[in-house]
């Protein structure tokens, strides 16, 4: 029997009921520091991210960390690390990078940690520019420039990361209008590198747009040029916004996406597939005199229930364990109808919604995460996706195909749905597929194209040799955005695969080679996963062993890649047939 048979059904119906009323409670618990160390605090480390394991579930070891509070602090350690040769990676308060950009090399490495370089440093409001540290959030961030009157025009969505981890990966909001990432409105950046002795083995470098070679190379840099200190960016006077979220069924999205992203300043679309459905984010820049003070708390983003995340848990454990797809199917069509009457989190007034459009200043609708305001509280409520409650694991795949093969990818993957109708109901639990838009950049690792990025968060088993069900089409989906539609990979998410020789897609990469010689010619910044994907290694990302394709971390070529015990067998894809993925047989 199915776990959402008639008789799951009033469980299910009152934990989503009890969902949507904890996810609004004060009172959660703050993610832990990735940083965990057990000599003196500081010492004999390890470093995971936040959702508590890596692509291939290694555990990242270091000697020690240091958590500097000033520049001149963090130029000392660095001049230390380079006269001791010692390998060093940066890691900010949360970590919210799946691919292991923060695990260092060898046991004896340092982690150098941005949590105390946290301030705002100088505000001009005639100018328009704001000097901030790294380790500051993007929240915080959001409230200093609304306090002078100011916004930053285009963020992710998630307000829980620092700024310079979301210009190591790249990270944007949704717009076709302008620079949509962040990295777009930086006009100066501060970074500490290793030198030779003249330099004391440290040096400062400041960077700005008289030097635009350095410059595209900082802007996204994954970390492997050095610590970036200080980061100035350009700002617009304060703005109003009025947002509607408008549904629609998905039969023409291929044809609409385009121009819908052109219509919208601010555009992102929630696309269902297994429903056939498509809600649209009709959001745009009004009159900063035009009357309401709108909210957008994003309802997966607040605090919930470690009991419901647990029992969430256990349904989709129980339905992957007994196939019952359909039960998935019901779930989701239950979520996803939640949150669409829920406005997503969206309130008038900061209490309530009372109807579209919502009308709001830029800085209270731009990004949400109230899930980590909050002292302990024994972890009865917490972020969803921590892993000490001991819930959920997933995936989050993003890759951002160019807008001249979207319509097309949008097409194949209406066209899997067609021939496997429930195999993507498991997305709508997660909100189905973010669709954002995205600017090309002058950053030399920054988006090519203008593109739309598509996110997918998608279960993940806790036993890496147990496929998921519909294995297949997920695996057929990612291969065939980054091989047939040329889609580049999100740095800071993705499986080992979407990685497999994508430096040659930016077209300036060697630009980029050459600053990181001039920067860390030892390559003190660099690990073995860095040097994979920066194609310094030529061995590749991929790891070929029994089961590596269920985990994305080798496309299939051998049955043994699959789960041949469990009756999943490596098979062509159903619609990209040049796809190698583990099907059900």
């Amino acid at each position: 029997m199915g776990c959402c048979s008639k008789g799951w059904m009033p469980l299910l119906s009152l934990v989503l009921s009890s969902w949507l009323l904890l996810v609004s409670m004060v009172g959660c618990n703050p993610p832990p520091d990735p940083v965990h160390c057990t000599v003196n605090a500081t010492r004999n480390c390890t470093i995971t991210n936040a959702y508590g394991v890596f692509p291939d579930r290694s555990t990242c070891k270091a000697a020690d960390v240091s958590y500097p509070s000033s520049e001149a602090e963090l130029v000392g350690i660095v001049a230390s690390a380079t006269v001791s040769h010692r390998k060093v990676k940066v890691t900010t308060r949360y970590s919210h990078s799946f691919p292991k950009l923060v695990c260092p090399d060898g046991e004896d490495a340092l982690l150098i940690s941005t949590n105390k370089l946290n301030r705002v440093l100088s505000v001009d409001y005639v100018d328009g520019i704001i000097v901030v540290e790294s380790g500051i959030l993007l929240r915080e961030l959001i409230a200093a420039a609304a306090k002078a009157g100011m916004a930053l025009p285009y963020t992710p969505y998630w307000w829980g990361i620092t700024v310079g981890g979301l210009l190591a990966t790249g990270s944007h909001g949704s717009t076709l209008w302008g620079g949509s990432s962040v990295h777009d409105h930086v006009v100066a950046v501060r970074i500490v590198t290793p030198a030779g002795p003249e330099d004391g083995f440290a040096k400062v470098r400041e960077i700005d747009d008289s030097n635009p070679i350095e410059l595209n190379a900082v802007k996204v840099s994954l970390g492997v040029l050095g610590v970036i200190s200080q980061v100035k960016l350009k700002l617009q006077p304060m703005f109003k916004r009025s947002l509607t979220y408008s549904v629609a069924n998905d039969s023409d999205l291929g044809d609409e996406v385009i121009t819908f992203g052109r219509k919208h300043e601010f555009a992102d679309i929630f696309w269902y597939p297994s429903q056939q459905k498509a809600v649209y984010r009709l959001d745009d820049r009004v009159d900063v005199k035009t009357k309401g003070d709108g909210r957008y708390d994003f309802i997966p983003f607040r605090d919930t229930s470690s009991f419901l995340v647990y029992i969430l848990g256990v349904i989709e454990e129980t339905q992957e364990l007994t196939n019952d797809a359909s039960g998935k199917c019901v779930q989701g069509k239950l979520f996803t109808s939640s949150l669409v009457s829920s406005a997503y989190g969206l309130t008038n007034n900061g209490v309530i919604f009372t109807g579209y459009p919502v009308v709001g200043f830029q800085n209270n609708v731009q990004s949400a995460g109230s899930c980590l305001d909050s002292p302990e509280d024994a972890l009865l409520t917490a972020c969803e996706w921590d892993p000490r409650l001991k819930g959920e694991l997933f995936y989050q795949a993003s890759f951002s195909v160019p807008l001249s093969n979207v319509t097309g990818f949008i097409r194949d993957i209406q066209a899997l749905v067609k021939l496997e109708p429930e195999s993507l109901c498991g997305l709508d639990k997660y909100n189905g597929i973010l669709m954002r838009y995205v600017k090309a950049s002058s950053a030399y690792l920054g988006k090519q194209d203008d593109s739309v990025d598509f996110d997918v968060t998608f279960y993940r088993s806790k036993d890496p040799m147990t496929p998921r069900m519909f294995e297949d089409v997920l695996e057929e989906i990612e291969q065939m955005a980054v091989i047939k539609y040329r889609a580049l990979p999100h740095w800071g998410k993705n499986r080992n695969v979407a990685f497999a020789g994508v430096i040659r897609k930016y077209k300036n990469y060697t630009e980029f080679l050459k600053v990181k010689d001039e920067y860390d010619p030892s390559g003190l910044f660099s690990n073995g996963w860095t040097d994979k994907v920066l194609g310094i290694d030529q061995g590749g990302v991929m790891i070929e062993r029994d089961g590596c394709a269920l985990e994305g971390l080798c496309v299939c070529s051998t049955d043994s890649h699959c789960a041949p015990s469990k009756g999943y067998y490596c098979r062509p894809g159903k619609v990209y047939k040049d796809a190698r993925v583990c099907t059900k047989i």
